[in-house]
C-alpha cells in the first residue's frame, strides 16, 4: 500500500529565544511524508520553485517518497518566517511570501490515484476537494485544516467534511469550528458534519481521538528537549497516515486508529528535538520502535 500526501513545501526562517536559522526545509507536505515514510510509500504532490535545494530533494528521494508528482516550475518556493516565544506554544508569523505556491494546482499522475491512504495537509478546502475529484479509489481520507480556512473558505470546508474520513486539527480550531469550549461537545458536532473521526491536537498535552461511539485520550511523549515544534502537527499527521497503510487493510477500525495515533505522536517527539526535519533525518526504526514500547508501557497502552 502507499501514502499520497499533498501540501505544501517551503523553505523556513525560524527563530527561537536561543536559536536563528535560515532556508530550512518545511512545509506540510514535507514533515508528512519524510514522517509517513518511516512505514509505507509515499507519493507526494507539491509545488517548488527553481530555488529550492537539491539537498531537500535528495532527502526525498532517500526516504524513497515518489516525486512524480513533485511541480518544480521557475520562480521562487513558498517562503515562511516565523518566531516563537518562551513559551513555544507561541508563535508569530513575521512573514509569508507565498511565491510559486500562490498558483498550485494539484495535479495527480496516473499511478496516483488509486493511492489507498490519502493525506490532504494544509491547504485550502477548495484544492482538498480537487485533489479527492481526481481520485479513483481510496480506503481512507485524512483532512488537516486551520483557522485561516474556517473563517474565509467555510462552505468549501464543510463540502470537504463529507467527503473524509478522519478531520485532523488542534484544540483551538476545533471551538472555533464549532462554537464550543468544550473539547469532547467540539469533537462530536464535527463528526456530525460529515467525518467518520475526528482527532483534536492538543499540542503537549496530546489529543483526543473521536467518533461516535468510541473515545481516545492519547497523551503526548514528555519531551526534555524542545527546540522547534514546527511541523509536529503535520509529522503527527504523516506518522498516523503512514501506520494505516503499512496495516494493508482496507477496513480501518478505531483500534487500528488509536495505534497509529500513538505511533505520529511518537514521531511528533522526535521532530520537535531539533530544527525542521533534521532530527527525522537521522532517526532510525529501532529508535522509534523504543520510544513506542517505552510509551506504550508507562501509558499501559494496550494493543
Amino acid at each position: 500500500m502507499a501514502v499520497l500526501t499533498v501540501g505544501s513545501i517551503a523553505l523556513d526562517n525560524i527563530k527561537t529565544q536561543t536559536e536563528e536559522h535560515t532556508g530550512l526545509l518545511g512545509g506540510s507536505a514535507s514533515y508528512a511524508s519524510v514522517s509517513a515514510s518511516f512505514f509505507d510509500r509515499v507519493n507526494l504532490v507539491g509545488i517548488v520553485g527553481s530555488d529550492f535545494p537539491k539537498q531537500h530533494i535528495q532527502l526525498f528521494q532517500e526516504r524513497q517518497i515518489d516525486l512524480s508528482g513533485l511541480q518544480i516550475v521557475e520562480g521562487k518556493t513558498f517562503h515562511w518566517a516565523g518566531q516563537y516565544e518562551a513559551d513555544m506554544n507561541k508563535r508569530h508569523t513575521l512573514h509569508t511570501e507565498l511565491n510559486v505556491f500562490e498558483t498550485f494546482t494539484p495535479s495527480l499522475p496516473p499511478s496516483y490515484r488509486g493511492t489507498p491512504i490519502i493525506l490532504l495537509g494544509n491547504i485550502s478546502p477548495a484544492l482538498q476537494i480537487h485533489v479527492l475529484n481526481q481520485i479513483e479509489r481510496a480506503d481512507f481520507v485524512i483532512a488537516d485544516t486551520m483557522d485561516l480556512w474556517i473563517t474565509t473558505t467555510r462552505p468549501d470546508l464543510l463540502e470537504l467534511l463529507k467527503r473524509i474520513d478522519l478531520l485532523v486539527l488542534n484544540d483551538s480550531e476545533a471551538r472555533q469550528l464549532t462554537e464550543d469550549e468544550n473539547l469532547v461537545r467540539a469533537g462530536r458536532k464535527i463528526l456530525d458534519l460529515g467525518p467518520k473521526y475526528v482527532s483534536i491536537k492538543k499540542g503537549e498535552h496530546g489529543c483526543l481521538l473521536l467518533s461516535r461511539t468510541e473515545f481516545f485520550s492519547c497523551g503526548a511523549y514528555p519531551v526534555e528537549q524542545l527546540k522547534d515544534p514546527t511541523g509536529a502537527g503535520d509529522t503527527f499527521a504523516g506518522g498516523l497516515a503512514g501506520y494505516l497503510a503499512s496495516l494493508q487493510k482496507s477496513q480501518i477500525t478505531f483500534a487500528d486508529l488509536k495505534r497509529a495515533t500513538v505511533h505520529g505522536s511518537i514521531l511528533a517527539s522526535f521532530c520537535v528535538e531539533s530544527f525542521s526535519l533534521e532530527r527525522l533525518k537521522i532517526l532510525s526504526r529501532n529508535e522509534l520502535n523504543q520510544r513506542y514500547a517505552f510509551f506504550r508501557a508507562m501509558s499501559h497502552f494496550d494493543e
